[in-house]
């Protein structure tokens, strides 16, 4: 199958998998976060091909969202190798797409995540900036409350996590994630492109948190 047929049956794999999902990982995010890595990796120089479809991919094997799913198992991508062995891509591609899903998400504040390859760089980036500034903002609270979480809980302090394990165990309120992972993000993106955007982005995060808090405490 040529490369736009395969990307083209993953975006309507991908669409039809995520179309009802209300925890801010819907088909938007994906678009957005497969519009975002093949803009950065154009400009970083990484293969557009496995950016797109590791883009495309990345949230198939989440194990927030998919039922059974555990970053303990040896395979960690058995659905995006289940899917893209069913539409014929090469094993090289397959393996290049599952190591980035396999390594792309945050795990705690303690936990380093490194990416091994430029197209999963471009990849990472794209995933970290859609979960900053108004849009990440906007889907904090969308995954807070289809988890049942409060908004805001004063007597819950952020928490640190040194551990995968302790960070999925995590269920502070929503104002809290803002500590424990999205204040961070700025500085765990790996590319010169990213880091341009995520700059703003942060700043409009700190001054959302700003106004939140003086709303709360009746100052505005």
């Amino acid at each position: 199958m040529l490369p736009e047929k395969i990307l083209q049956s993953a975006a309507d794999f991908v669409r039809e998998r995520f179309a009802h999902d209300s925890s801010g990982h819907d088909w938007q995010h994906i678009s957005r976060v497969r519009q975002m890595a093949v803009k950065l990796a154009a400009e970083e120089g990484a293969d557009l091909y496995v950016t797109e479809l590791a883009a495309l991919m990345h949230d198939v094997d989440d194990w927030k969202l998919t039922p059974g799913a555990s970053a303990e198992h040896a395979d960690k991508t058995p659905e995006t190798r289940r899917f893209l062995q069913s539409i014929a891509v090469p094993q090289p591609v397959i393996d290049q797409v599952c190591d980035i899903i396999t390594r792309l998400s945050f795990k705690g504040a303690g936990v380093a995540t490194p990416m091994h390859s430029l197209e999963g760089q471009c990849v990472q980036d794209a995933d970290r900036l859609d979960a900053i500034g108004a849009i990440g903002i906007a889907r904090a609270f969308a995954y807070g409350g289809a988890k049942g979480r409060q908004m805001i809980d004063d007597t819950v302090e952020p928490e640190m996590h040194g551990s995968f394990e302790s960070y999925k165990k995590n269920k502070g309120p929503t104002v809290n994630h803002f500590y424990e992972k999205l204040l961070l993000l700025k500085d765990r993106i790996n590319t010169e492109s990213a880091k341009r955007i995520a700059n703003e982005r942060h700043e409009f995060m700190q001054l959302f948190l700003q106004q939140l808090s003086a709303e709360c405490r009746g100052i505005h």
